[in-house]
């Protein structure tokens, strides 16, 4: 038994509530009420959220429906609740960065996005719990805390970062769907250590203004939810683009990449990846090894490009500051820029430019590549004070970030059913620019494989 309300998108997703909503069978005010229910009892125990903007999020609802019954109708996102990652700008509601140090200012106002999300009628219920101002996989964050992994409510495990509370909210059902960033990987790992959809957008498709600065030159944001469908909602709405279908699975090529990405994968992953394949392969997808760029360059590119751009957007006095109170590892990991000069800076930036386009070519007659989405199982937290644990939470971002580097839109879908107890995820990562396409082919995978498990909250 539990004492709180049954999710409103457990079926059916965003286009069923929808649907229920303009046929009168629910409210976007009972819809709001039941998730703030929902986060009342739960995230005591999961910690997603960082501020819950309750009143507000009920009179942006009473406001819906008023508008609704007048014969205004602002789209498929109307009355549709949703988390925000707390390094966005939001009018009202505090922005902490994930640090203990207020940068808001760096923030900025409300940005673009966020004001596109509520004039599309989304009910805003709060901020979502971040790694220290994005920079970090784990999603460990000692500053502020670190949420729980739903998927065991017995041992505290990593839920990747840096979109950790988003990633968490969207799994245990505190929200329709929430929102994150990717710089290297911080919606794509979140979502896959949750068993959620995430879509990492291509760079420059979306505005970044009202979001904290981490790496100007490789910030995306984007959304974590329950399903491709609702993400190619989400995608049509912001993009102004028609809503994708799902693509045909037989004649789509889909390239195995020959290096890197299928290395050192815990036996478990790969094993759950190899049958998704081979699954898609007797759907009448085409499965071919493809020779990519080296994605190993990003060993260098990264603390070349993301350092040396979030002191420069924090400033050196700025960081000072943050500093004593910042997680030790991230505040490492930052002042690392330090050390970058700016020849170095600007090499790193050509280069990321050059990889684009060798990645571009290499795409040539393909689809999109795929490979596992994270090379291990969303482990316990605990596990990172041992040196191995340390070591292997190094990998966390090793398959995401490539896609950030090659400059491409990338999808990551569930593939635990086949075989694992713990969440896992299939990457799929498309030409820059091709996001419907990628969304297309999340849908039809989606559909193929058919819906995957949830958490189990009942202890909770």
């Amino acid at each position: 038994m539990t004492d709180y309300p049954a999710d409103p998108m457990e079926n059916g997703g965003i286009a069923g509530y929808a649907q229920d909503l303009r046929e009168g069978r629910t409210t976007a005010a009972a819809t709001t009420r039941a998730y703030l229910d929902r986060i009342e009892a739960l995230n005591p125990k999961l910690d997603a959220y960082q501020h819950v903007a309750a009143d507000q999020a009920m009179a942006a609802a009473a406001a819906i429906d008023q508008l609704l019954a007048a014969g205004t109708d602002l789209g498929p996102l109307m009355g549709v609740p949703v988390g925000i990652k707390d390094i966005y700008a939001v009018d009202g509601m505090p922005t902490t960065n994930g640090s203990l140090y207020d940068a808001s200012h760096i923030t900025g106002p409300e940005g673009r996005f966020v004001h596109h999300l509520k004039q599309s009628g989304c009910v805003i219920l709060g901020k979502t719990k971040t790694v220290e101002y994005a920079l970090g996989a784990t999603g460990v964050n000692e500053a502020r805390g670190t949420p729980w992994n739903p998927w065991d409510l017995e041992t505290h495990r990593m839920p990747g970062g840096s979109s950790s509370g988003s990633g968490v909210a969207t799994a245990a059902g505190l929200c329709a769907f929430a929102m994150g960033s990717d710089t290297g990987g911080s919606v794509r790992i979140p979502a896959c250590f949750n068993g959620v959809f995430g879509h990492k957008t291509t760079i420059g498709l979306l505005p970044t203004d009202g979001v904290f600065p981490l790496s100007p030159t490789l910030d995306t944001v984007g959304p974590l939810t329950r399903s491709a469908a609702d993400a190619a909602i989400v995608h049509a709405i912001v993009t102004g683009e028609d809503i994708p279908s799902a693509a045909p699975l037989a004649g789509l090529r889909l390239g195995r990449p020959t290096s890197f990405f299928f290395d050192d994968v815990e036996p478990e992953v790969l094993a759950c990846v190899e049958a998704a394949l081979a699954s898609l392969a007797e759907a009448g997808v085409e499965i071919v090894d493809v020779d990519i760029p080296d994605a190993r360059e990003r060993e260098w590119l990264f603390p070349a490009i993301c350092p040396p751009e979030f002191l420069a957007a924090i400033g050196e006095n700025g960081f000072r500051q943050a500093e004593p109170n910042m997680d030790p590892t991230t505040a490492a990991r930052a002042a690392k820029g330090f050390d970058v000069t700016g020849v170095e800076h600007a090499a790193a930036v050509i280069r990321h430019h050059e990889l684009a386009a060798l990645a571009d070519d290499a795409m040539d007659g393909l689809d999109g590549w795929v490979g596992p989405t994270c090379a291990f199982l969303p482990m316990p937290i605990q596990d990172l004070k041992d040196e191995a644990g340390a070591q292997k939470s190094f990998l966390a971002s090793r398959n995401t970030q490539p896609s950030n580097i090659f400059r491409q839109c990338a999808i990551t879908t569930p593939v635990h059913q086949f075989g694992s107890p713990l969440p896992v995820g299939l990457q799929v990562m498309c030409r820059n620019g091709e996001d419907a396409h990628a969304l297309a082919i999340g849908m039809a995978i989606e559909a193929h494989f058919g819906p995957s498990a949830r958490p189990d909250l009942s202890g909770a």
